[in-house]
């Protein structure tokens, strides 16, 4: 489950930049990796995993933290998605996992928690993510099991080692050609191993449909802006092809069983802690600077006040501010004793 984040249907999180998210080349529900990796849930692809599609535009001094603070707060997603798929009765023996667009490892090291037996090797196409990744095992005692491969996606997944479970945290949405990827990522499993594809969800709420600032209905109008954004971002990535996302058949014409699919909620109430108060301003901030040109004054206005911790409306300052989201998994299946395409 990658820290990259997710926008109803698509995957969990983009950031900031061009491309707001992480992209792979270097970058997660959020701001950036590390969303929380539902739909798309910050104001770029971001999440947990996500990665920037222009590594350039970012500080990741700044981003880094914000990507880590964001999959912390989701962890009971990513937890309840990774102890599912260790208690399938189809669940192979884990000794490898590949986290593919692992951002700064915080899903890294939770799946070497979960699959104590495993290694976890994480793969992004950003060195400064992979150094928190190496710092973060160190940390909690898992740098012997955890270790980094900078890889760009997606033309050097055909390098990666094979493994027992692949995990793609909202990382399938940033290339272009999808059904490719999805191809190439299932060449990476054992027999009888398991390809996990975190993309879809419901895109993230934290605020009631009548604030008191504006129209109703602020959110509701920033995630039909945020649609038509991602609609944009797909069109310009390199090789871009429309695809249905039928994940289940995708599985089935690349070769795999589909395992089936399930959805993790993360509901935490108002009153917020001052840790999921800062992601919730992050997020708020970020769409402010991104999708400023698609929104009209009013919603600008009602924005700028959120996002002022002075204001008495502002997010810091209000009672009401909750974080809801849900992060959808999607799971194929090598069979045993056969290759990727059945044989």
């Amino acid at each position: 489950m990658s820290e990259h984040t997710a926008h109803s249907g698509h995957g969990q999180g983009h950031g900031q930049g061009s491309h707001p998210g992480h992209g792979h080349g270097g970058g997660h529900q959020g701001t950036g990796h590390g969303g929380a990796h539902g739909g798309h849930q910050g104001a770029g692809h971001g999440g947990a995993h996500g990665h920037a599609h222009d590594t350039g535009d970012f500080d990741w001094d700044v981003m880094g933290p914000l990507l880590e603070q964001e999959a912390e707060l989701s962890r009971p997603q990513y937890e309840g998605a990774a102890r599912w798929i260790a208690a399938l009765p189809t669940a192979p023996e884990v000794r490898r996992i590949l986290d593919i667009g692992s951002g700064p490892g915080v899903v890294s090291c939770l799946l070497a928690e979960v699959f104590p037996d495993a290694e976890v090797v994480a793969v992004d196409g950003t060195p400064a993510l992979l150094e928190r990744a190496r710092a973060r095992a160190e940390r909690l005692g898992l740098a012997g099991r955890v270790r980094t491969v900078h890889a760009e996606l997606p033309q050097d997944i055909g390098s990666l080692d094979e493994a027992d479970l692949v995990w793609a945290g909202n990382t399938l949405h940033h290339i272009g050609d999808q059904r490719a990827a999805l191809a190439a990522l299932a060449q990476r499993l054992r027999p009888g191993g398991t390809l996990a594809l975190a993309e879809g969800g419901l895109t993230a709420r934290h605020l009631p449909r009548d604030t008191g600032l504006g129209r109703p209905g602020l959110e509701t109008r920033l995630e039909a802006v945020r649609e038509g954004w991602f609609d944009e971002m797909r069109d310009a990535l390199p090789g871009a092809v429309r695809e249905t996302e039928d994940w289940s058949g995708l599985f089935r014409a690349v070769g795999l069983e589909a395992q089936g699919t399930r959805s993790f909620l993360l509901d935490l109430p108002a009153p917020l802690p001052e840790a999921a108060l800062d992601r919730v301003v992050a997020d708020f901030t970020r769409k402010r600077e991104v999708f400023a040109e698609r929104l009209d004054a009013q919603d600008i206005a009602a924005l700028d006040r959120l996002t002022d911790p002075a204001d008495p409306a502002g997010i810091r300052r209000r009672g009401d501010v909750f974080m809801l989201s849900v992060r959808t998994v999607h799971l194929g299946r090598r069979a045993p004793g056969t290759g990727p395409e059945g044989r």
